[in-house]
């Protein structure tokens, strides 16, 4: 790494969330700025069907709630491990590979990287999850074949990958005057990822840091989990979830789990869908519930919903209570949440997340006395009960909370340099 002059290559952190890029220059910020001077893109895309034209990031978000007609696609990277990877979707009445779909986005972020950095970037490290699937080797090595082969597809000689926590512990490693025993806790939209690293100024001289990193550990839990099940308790229900037919039996739950997953959504709005879900509703024992989905999928607003599902994680983060207005499916329609519920429904989630984080600490078999320090990334580290839990495991440990969108980026260019020069 040149301490003069700019380094050759970028580091890619392409979240299922927020995506950043990364650039070391001496004496300059190292996240590019990628949309309105922001630092973060949105995982993104949305194709307007009304002029046939394609826009990326809050953009396409902002088309997408202002009513205009097409398709709108977020958590991209869900993609990568799935069975979907290899399928197709229709998309202004064409088809188009989920490849190439991740391909648009990935190529775009390169596009604002070269234009923000000056340069023509041929050289990549790309932030990968401890796991991309859980319990699966070769589903996950797959899934990183895919992302290099796209990342080759639209202009990238030289791609290499780093976990994510690991890019997080570089990043953090640059700010401390001493040596410690970290445990990194990256909690982004997907994935919660889990290092244990010893870092200090002199270690991060060495080339080869292999013997730093005593542990790895990963869930395929992250923000995206978390506001499926806020909706699924709290919204859901009022759409019809869980309630009854004339004959007793539940609605089918089926259209409810697709509506509150952000890469399935789409799926609620054929013809099929909600010719069904109309023959259900005659025979609803709560008909004005099941007037509120059929509303919501007429006016596509899935998408709407969980957007607001997702607001109001981050506000239940900061407050006790929150409240919804959701005229867009009745006037009037009010949704009050409390953190509690929002405990109770994520209760499941926190609970693997714990597990992961305990294991990983038997294994390397260090005691929890001997962390001193816990760094926090990734947009949903901000949870409340997440980070309580965590840090009652490791009562000893000084919480820092990095840059909770750009630790990864920063520490995957710092690497990007180290790698390419």
């Amino acid at each position: 790494m040149s301490e003069a002059s700019p380094a050759r290559a970028c580091g890619i952190d392409f979240g299922t969330s927020n995506s950043t890029v990364g650039h070391w220059r001496p004496g300059q910020p190292t996240l590019l700025p990628l949309e309105d001077g922001k630092v973060t893109l949105p995982s993104v895309v949305f194709f307007n069907a009304e002029d046939d034209s394609t826009h990326f990031g809050r953009a396409g978000l902002a088309d997408y709630l202002a009513g205009y007609e097409g398709r709108l696609m977020r958590s991209l990277k869900s993609l990568l491990g799935s069975r979907l990877i290899d399928g197709k979707t229709e998309v202004h009445g064409r088809s188009l590979l989920f490849r190439d779909l991740l391909g648009s986005f990935i190529g775009e972020l390169k596009r604002r990287a070269d234009l923000h950095g000056g340069r023509n970037f041929e050289q990549v490290v790309i932030g990968r999850p401890v796991f991309f699937v859980d319990d699966d080797a070769a589903a996950d090595q797959a899934a990183e074949t895919t992302l290099a082969e796209i990342a080759r597809a639209v202009g990238f000689k030289d791609v290499s990958f780093q976990f994510e926590p690991i890019a997080a512990a570089f990043h953090y490693e640059t700010t401390i005057a001493r040596e410690e025993l970290v445990l990194v806790a990256d909690i982004g939209g997907g994935t919660s990822d889990f290092s244990l690293v010893r870092l200090s100024p002199q270690r991060a001289r060495r080339a080869d840091r292999h013997d730093d990193l005593l542990a790895n550990g990963g869930v395929h839990i992250g923000g995206t989990d978390f506001d499926r099940l806020l909706n699924l308790a709290s919204a859901m229900p009022l759409l019809g979830y869980r309630s009854q037919l004339r004959n007793g039996r539940e609605l089918p739950s089926g259209i409810y789990f697709n509506l509150a997953t952000w890469h399935t959504i789409n799926s609620a709005y054929t013809r099929q869908v909600l010719a069904e879900q109309k023959r259900l509703a005659i025979d609803a024992q709560e008909p004005e519930k099941a007037e509120r989905l059929l509303t919501l999928i007429d006016k596509r607003a899935g998408h709407w919903l969980a957007n607001e599902m997702e607001h109001a994680k981050i506000a239940l983060s900061e407050h006790d209570r929150t409240l919804l207005d959701l005229d867009l499916l009745e006037s009037g329609l009010q949704l009050a949440i409390t953190r509690q519920e929002f405990d109770d429904a994520t209760a499941p989630l926190v609970d693997k997340v714990e597990t992961t984080v305990a294991t990983l600490l038997r294994d390397a078999g260090v005691s929890a006395d001997g962390i001193d320090t816990v760094f926090f990334t990734g947009g949903a580290s901000g949870v409340p009960r997440l980070r309580q839990r965590i840090a009652a495991l490791l009562p000893q440990a000084r919480a820092v909370e990095g840059d909770l969108f750009g630790s990864i980026g920063s520490g995957l260019a710092v690497e990007a340099a180290r790698r390419y020069g």
